[in-house]
């Protein structure tokens, strides 16, 4: 009987250890998509922090009061663009995501854009504006500029009122934030006017000009933020994995180095008997 829970244990030790080296591959995996995303994210944010600027020191001005970019339709419906990873595996990551966004949209008649398999799977019995972009690691700037051209001629049209963004903030290589950031209407980024610009032409046109471009960089720096947040959560995931793997291997050796002194002593128990006997 000893004998054969000595051999399950070593059965246990095998599978615990043949996992433990998928997930420390993973781990390298993700270490060193990481690397690369993390790049990514910190060189697409100056691009969007100068489109913000810009776009607000124009909605600043009280010649764009009026501006169908800053009021938005009174009927429309709120969209949500939720970015989520491609894969699972990544611990609390696609979960705490589609949290905030529901929470967000919870009691309202909302539309949903989906970014990556995930965030499809999530929402495909909800509404969607749109389905084909189900691979976030593989979002470029030419599809960012698609999806904001998408949402500028719904919201121009009426069809939605209220542009949010949904999706994870890189902290750092430990710390991922769950955020969302409100893109139109612009209204929201009005706080007082400012007379002292001077513009180069219609203010309207030059608003009209530039929304397009700050939604599709707001875009393309979410996903490389996100991309960067997957690879970060997917790595503390895995590493966790592994430390949890070690101690399940320590526990059963453990285990069976006391189910083999067992033994051992048995058969030592068995001959004196025997010696004695005889």
């Amino acid at each position: 009987m000893a004998g054969a829970g000595m051999n399950d244990i070593k059965s246990r030790i095998k599978s615990v250890n043949g996992t433990m080296q998928i997930t420390k591959a993973m781990e390298l995996v993700a270490t060193s998509k990481l690397r690369k995303a993390k790049l990514r994210a910190e060189s697409s944010r100056p691009y969007s922090t100068v489109l913000r600027d810009a776009l607000t020191a124009v909605i600043r001005s009280d010649e764009t009061d009026n501006s169908v970019w800053a009021e938005g339709a009174k009927e429309g419906r709120p969209l949500y663009i939720v970015i989520a990873g491609d894969r699972g595996l990544a611990g609390g990551y696609n979960n705490n995501v589609f949290r905030l966004a529901d929470s967000l949209s919870n009691g309202k008649d909302a539309l949903f854009l989906p970014i990556g398999k995930k965030a499809l799977e999530h929402y495909r019995r909800s509404e969607l504006f749109a389905t084909s972009f189900d691979e976030v690691d593989e979002i470029s700037v030419g599809d960012a500029f698609e999806i904001s051209d998408l949402v500028c001629r719904a919201f121009l049209g009426g069809e939605i009122s209220r542009v949010t963004l949904v999706y994870t903030r890189f902290d750092s290589m430990i710390t991922q934030t769950p955020t969302y950031r409100e893109l139109l209407p612009l209204a929201d980024t009005k706080n007082g006017g400012n007379n002292d610009l001077i513009f180069g032409g219609e203010p309207e046109e030059i608003l009209a000009s530039i929304v397009s471009s700050y939604v599709c960089g707001e875009i393309y720096s979410a996903v490389s933020e996100a991309l960067a947040s997957e690879s970060g959560a997917r790595r503390t995931a895995m590493n966790a994995a592994n430390k949890n793997a070690e101690e399940m291997i320590s526990n059963l050796m453990l285990r069976y180095n006391r189910a083999r002194q067992a033994v051992i002593t048995q058969e030592i128990t068995e001959i004196v008997s025997g010696a004695e006997a005889l």
